[in-house]
């Protein structure tokens, strides 16, 4: 006799050989007992979970002749049972629906059910992969599945219940199957084998069972495989080369080095994993099964139920989600779904697998944006790259300060030599760097690079939280008529004519890196005026002259009020607005600029 795998060998023949499916089985059994059973059915769910399984158990037990009437249990020994089991049974007809998907075909089927069953009580159709059944075939159906004769039943089964009509599912019970549990299937795996006498350790028969991903075909297929490459003994190291995987702890050395920010050891473990033969998608879709379980760790701890894995790997994960935080271990999960996603379409998956990996190691110098927009200190520090800097550097490069954080627009004004129209007013400029190598690695805000000196400027940006005791300010200069003229003439350039005729007969005042205009006009003339573009222009003009970030203020006269300063009360809308402290801190962190006001007051 020929060999029979394992998954057609130890197929259920009882309700209660089924594992993982409780809920339908015992649902099934009631009805019978009770003389409910219906006469259509759907069966859905993944694949190698027991689907057409039951629905052979169900036609056994409808036309089971060990009774005088459909048994809960089938015998298996009658001659009706073994008939169905080997599947030439006369009255229960299986259609494979993925090639008898036409409406020919359901046309001759539905003129075989108007007769009655040749021995047994019911003729029973089951038809796998209903969904490829196509819509007018399903539209012949119709009729016939809502008022059969009372000797058909309709069994469907389905891994795609969304795709039959509703009109169908409305005439059927639907039965929706789980995936198998982790635990039922490693002692599922674990029964078969002492069955087969073969000796199988519990890494082996966990990993087999993570291969199956909820399927218990799927694990019996690999468990086959297995047995047949092993030389005795089933061992997590054959099952490991034999499913193709890479091995467990190269999932946490991996992640051990994104929290080190080492770029340099990732790309090798990469290059080894690759030497080795390993697939690029395969190890994109375990290190995201690895974060996934990391984070379960991380919120639920590593022995809660929620995780479907081995005690090794259950270490493993504890130890990562130990290392990262909740927020780190979802961002590096988001980022490597996305890596996942483009590697199925991606010809070189090699170098796709290496920038997501790379993108990992620079995510940790991410900082959320509420503990920026807090102003509280940053007290999570990730640990730099290794300097390639010389032995004698150490000492030097620990007696340097950090820096401080920088906003990513400030750095990006500043490399463009435009600033924006609201930067910080601690925004100093640093003279040139005598030593590059003492300066520290500078921590980038939401997702920025590190800030870029300007090749033509020689200066460097940098956000102080207090000014430096032994630094003197700058007396303020009294004389601003190259600034003015310089704007002035910018203004004309853009025809801007109306607002230069206003700042000429204004008073000029230069303060530092601020520009106060004070001239004759109304607050509200002045909001009309100087429009976001011409403001931006000054402020570049001006930033260009001083050679520094340069804040500008047009004013009315020294008898008005400045416009910053309306009481919320009685001033305008933007007064009102820009005094929350949300909108401050915004301008302050980000040079965020008030472009429209809303005043749902007014509205109502």
């Amino acid at each position: 006799m020929s060999y029979q795998v394992l998954a057609r060998k130890y197929r259920p023949q009882k309700f209660s050989e089924v594992i993982g499916q409780e809920h339908v089985t015992r649902t099934l059994k009631n009805a019978i007992e009770q003389g409910r059973t219906a006469h259509g059915y759907i069966f859905s769910g993944h694949r190698g979970i027991g689907k057409t399984t039951v629905a052979r158990i169900l036609a056994m037990a409808l036309n089971c002749r060990s009774s005088d009437k459909p048994m809960p249990e089938p015998c298996g020994v009658c001659d009706s049972c073994t008939e169905i089991r080997a599947g030439n049974a006369v009255d229960v007809i299986e259609i494979d629906a993925a090639t008898n998907r036409g409406i020919d075909e359901i046309r001759e089927l539905r003129e075989g059910a108007r007769y009655r069953p040749a021995r047994d009580r019911f003729k029973i159709y089951i038809l796998d992969e209903a969904h490829q059944i196509t819509d007018a075939a399903f539209n012949a159906l119709l009729k016939t599945l809502e008022e059969p004769p009372a000797h058909v039943v309709f069994m469907l089964a389905t891994t795609a219940p969304e795709d039959i009509p509703q009109t169908i599912r409305s005439r059927c019970q639907h039965f929706s199957f789980r995936a198998v549990k982790f635990d039922q299937i490693v002692a599922q795996l674990k029964d078969l084998c002492g069955r087969e006498n073969i000796a199988a350790d519990e890494d082996a028969l966990a990993m087999l069972a993570e291969a199956g991903d909820g399927s218990v075909r799927d694990a019996l297929s690999i468990l086959d495989q297995a047995i047949a490459s092993s030389d005795g003994r089933l061992n997590a190291e054959s099952v490991r080369q034999l499913i193709g995987i890479a091995p467990s702890g190269a999932l946490e050395e991996i992640m051990a080095a994104v929290a080190r920010s080492s770029s340099e050891e990732i790309l090798k473990m990469v290059d080894g994993l690759i030497t080795e033969g390993q697939n690029p998608v395969h190890f994109a879709r375990q290190l995201v099964r690895f974060l996934r379980n990391a984070i379960v760790a991380k919120v639920a701890g590593p022995e809660s139920p929620l995780l479907q894995i081995s005690s090794d790997e259950r270490a493993r994960v504890a130890r990562i989600a130990q290392t990262f935080s909740e927020e780190d271990l979802a961002r590096h999960l988001q980022i490597m779904l996305r890596t996942h996603a483009e590697l199925g379409y991606r010809q070189e998956q090699r170098f796709h697998l290496e920038l997501g990996l790379l993108k990992l190691a620079h995510a940790q110098r991410l900082l959320p944006i509420e503990q920026l927009l807090s102003g509280a200190e940053i007290t999570r520090s990730a640990a730099p790259e290794r300097p390639p800097a010389p032995a004698a550097a150490p000492k030097k490069a620990e007696a340097t300060p950090p820096r401080s954080l920088v906003s990513p627009f400030t750095a990006d004004s500043a490399r463009k030599g435009t600033p924006r129209s609201e930067l910080s007013e601690d925004i100093a400029v640093m003279p040139p760097r005598q030593n590059p190598a003492a300066v520290s690695t500078t921590s980038v805000i939401m997702g920025a690079a590190a800030p870029a000196v300007a090749p033509q400027a020689q200066i460097e940006p940098k956000i102080e939280s207090k000014p430096e005791p032994t630094t003197e300010p700058k007396p303020a200069p009294q004389n601003c008529d190259a600034l003015r003229n310089s704007v002035l003439n910018a203004l004309t350039s853009a025809g801007q004519t109306m607002l230069t005729s206003m700042l000429e007969t204004g008073e000029w005042q230069l303060a530092g890196s601020e520009l106060t205009i004070r001239i004759a006009s109304s607050a509200s003339l002045i909001e009309m005026s100087v429009s976001n573009d011409a403001r931006r222009m000054m402020i570049a003009t001006a930033s260009g002259v001083l050679g520094r970030p340069a804040r500008i203020q047009v004013l009315p006269g020294a008898a008005a009020q400045p416009i910053q300063s309306k009481p919320a009360s009685n001033g305008s809308g933007r007064g009102r607005a820009e005094q929350e402290p949300v909108v401050q801190r915004m301008k302050e962190k980000f040079g965020a600029e008030i472009r429209t006001i809303i005043d749902y007051r007014r509205n109502k």
